[in-house]
């Protein structure tokens, strides 16, 4: 749940506040909320904090167009796990590497596609997506498996595994 502040909304973050305060008139907002955020960097060797930009996750993929969405699972020779997410949600980007590394781990198994139900609603309303990130496996062009909230790859990999070993 993400919950949103501003000195709007809360009166004691309300600069007009602080200063009708006794004692606090000399007080700026920053003198009593000394808060610094720094960006820190997750990689393989270990966290670091840096003031350097970001470098952009990029995952590997092949845009391809399909008449419905319906048509491209029942052409697909292959399971298809589909990921729908928002661009505005934190666990859907948390999950990019983690589908990058499944994708190339599964590579001959399953075929990845992402759907931004902000911009597909009609397919995110005829599969009841209510939560993201939500993933759902379709084996010929029929739904099998469906999951919510952010995996790390070992979890995804090993999830993807078993249900096609039992489905086959």
């Amino acid at each position: 749940m993400a919950i949103s502040l501003s000195a709007s909304t809360v009166p004691s973050l309300n600069t007009r506040s602080i200063s009708n305060l006794s004692g606090y008139s000399s007080f700026s907002a920053k003198q009593l909320f000394p808060l610094r955020f720094q960006r820190i960097q997750i990689g393989k060797a270990g966290i670091s904090s840096s003031s350097r930009r970001r470098n952009s996750l990029v995952v590997a993929s092949k845009k391809q167009t399909f008449s419905s969405f319906d048509e491209m699972l029942a052409t697909s020779d292959k399971p298809v796990l589909v990921d729908f997410y928002a661009t505005w949600c934190g666990p859907c980007q948390f999950m990019v590497p983690i589908l990058n590394e499944v994708s190339v781990a599964l590579k001959d198994t399953i075929q990845l596609v992402k759907i931004d139900t902000e911009k597909y609603p009609s397919i995110a309303d005829k599969y009841k997506i209510e939560a993201l990130p939500t993933f759902i496996i379709f084996k010929d062009g029929k739904p099998c498996d469906r999951f919510e909230g952010a995996l790390n790859a070992d979890q995804l990999i090993q999830r993807i595994e078993n249900l096609l070993k039992v489905k086959q």
